[in-house]
């Protein structure tokens, strides 16, 4: 490709690019940049029922991406998928006393069926919990009945006051697990497996580094003995939990009588875990890698890899050409084809706006010339590739793509971390210093109560691999500490 052709298309890009709608900086207004980002990249469209979304066919791409992998994962462990009715009995729900104070807020009802009222209320699930334990209590009778290791895809409707599309709606798509063991060491073994097999998810297929810990007892779940966490910061510096586990010890088994008889021949208790993801990890995904321009996918997770837009595609050969490397190219990775009548300029904005990792340019000088342009949306850089190359330098680029996104956002987690050793310096960080906050915490919920109503601040976890002494006292009330916790701002 010529410098001069480069040029002209460059310049002619330039002024096609502002026929595609922009998308508010994220400096000026980041909560405005994410709602454009979700609208304008086509992921959702907003519903007729007021806090739920209708997420469009690249939205849901995402979405099956995700499940697809992690059930794999999943199923690696020994994992089995199960399918749980809606609809929870009153009675059922009022089982576990902790467990029911925890949702009854955000709990939608259904009275009616038809024209008559219902005897009994109907719960819509917020989560299963109550759903599995019921059924457990007639499956498992012996200790050759466990453990049982079971998970559902569903969606769970919870009566949110304040929605954002994918943080936060009134349903949303997840996966929750429930297994029931002999021992509370099975238990909590398995409680962890989960957590780490969440983590390792989310750094090697979304290139989104997190932290992992234990909640504290005020944010643990209700009904829970332990919840354990997976932390990310998003760009802007606040927190999201993206992944939860927790361990329920026998609190719910004694709550519903789910009882097995041992070797011995005596009656136990099962110990139980639950764990899920959702969609807000779409919401993860755009506000760690996204940019001014839209979406930054990794490849991995990116519904399309590559596109493919043919260059002066009206000239003859050019469509041709462009279609042969799509599908070389469909052999491995997915890619798809722009032969849209949509210029250029046009397309290349709408590639970057909908986060598609690599833009395969193919022009009358670059068939000529036996090769083709390939741009990076993550850094935008280009590479001119000989044509008889291009099925083995694109997935190497993607792996290389993937490697350093995670890298990027790693760094950026990194360098938004402040230590604080006292109350003045942990509010100067809240002020001026956007990401998490490392403090140490005396284990009073007061400080815990005094942070979050002084400061809007939570505290987002103990981290498993960063318990460093970087002080002896709490960082709110002066005491004696011994247990660090990553603080924050949170969605």
């Amino acid at each position: 490709m010529t410098a001069q052709w480069s040029q002209k298309r460059r310049k002619t890009w330039r002024k096609e690019k502002k026929l595609v709608e922009a998308i508010t900086s994220m400096e000026e207004d980041f909560a405005q940049w994410y709602t454009d980002v979700v609208k304008k990249a086509e992921l959702i469209d907003y519903s007729a029922v007021k806090g739920c979304m209708i997420i469009k066919p690249d939205g849901y791409a995402i979405w099956e991406n995700i499940q697809h992998e992690l059930d794999r994962r999943f199923k690696e462990t020994g994992v089995e998928n199960v399918y749980m009715p809606m609809f929870i009995p009153e009675s059922l729900l009022e089982k576990e006393k902790d467990h029911v104070e925890g949702f009854a807020p955000e709990v939608a009802w259904v009275t009616y069926g038809g024209l008559n009222q219902l005897p009994e209320r109907l719960c819509v699930r917020p989560t299963s919990e109550t759903l599995f334990c019921d059924f457990y209590k007639n499956l498992i009778q012996s200790y050759r009945d466990l453990p049982k290791v079971y998970n559902q895809w569903c969606s769970v409707v919870r009566w949110e006051k304040e929605t954002r599309p994918f943080l936060r709606s009134r349903e949303f798509l997840w996966q929750e697990g429930h297994t029931a063991h002999a021992t509370a060491e099975e238990a909590q073994a398995r409680t962890i497996q989960m957590l780490n097999l969440y983590a390792d998810f989310c750094e090697e297929f979304l290139a989104m580094p997190v932290v992992r810990g234990q909640k504290t007892e005020k944010e643990k779940f209700a009904g829970a003995e332990d919840t354990y966490t997976i932390e990310a910061l998003m760009h802007d510096g606040k927190a999201l939990q993206s992944g939860t586990s927790h361990n329920f010890g026998d609190g719910f088994a004694k709550a519903f009588g789910i009882q097995y008889t041992d070797k011995q021949n005596k009656l136990q208790y099962v110990h139980q875990t639950s764990w899920g993801m959702t969609t807000r990890l779409i919401g993860a995904i755009i506000m760690v890698h996204g940019d001014n321009d839209g979406l930054v996918l990794p490849p991995k997770v990116a519904p399309t890899q590559v596109m493919v837009i043919p260059i002066q595609m009206q000239k003859d050969g050019v469509l041709d050409k462009a279609n042969e490397v799509r599908e070389r190219l469909g052999k491995v990775c997915r890619a798809k084809l722009d032969d849209s009548d949509k210029s250029p300029g046009w397309k290349f904005s709408e590639q970057e706006m909908r986060g598609i990792p690599i833009r395969v340019e193919l022009g009358p000088k670059d068939i000529e010339n036996n090769q083709c342009v390939l741009v990076r949306r993550d850094t935008r850089e280009k590479t001119v590739v000989s044509l008889d190359e291009v099925e083995n330098v694109v997935p190497e680029l993607l792996e290389t793509i993937q490697k350093d996104m995670f890298e990027r956002a790693k760094a950026h987690r990194d360098a938004h971390i402040t230590d604080a050793h006292n109350y003045d310096e942990f509010c100067d960080a809240v002020e001026n210093k956007p990401g998490f906050i490392r403090g140490m915490w005396c284990g009073d919920q007061a400080c815990e109560d005094k942070i979050k109503e002084d400061l809007a601040v939570t505290s987002r976890c103990m981290p498993f691999n960063d318990q460093e002494q970087i002080s002896d006292v709490c960082v709110c009330c002066g005491k004696p500490a011994h247990k660090l916790v990553y603080w924050g701002k949170a969605y």
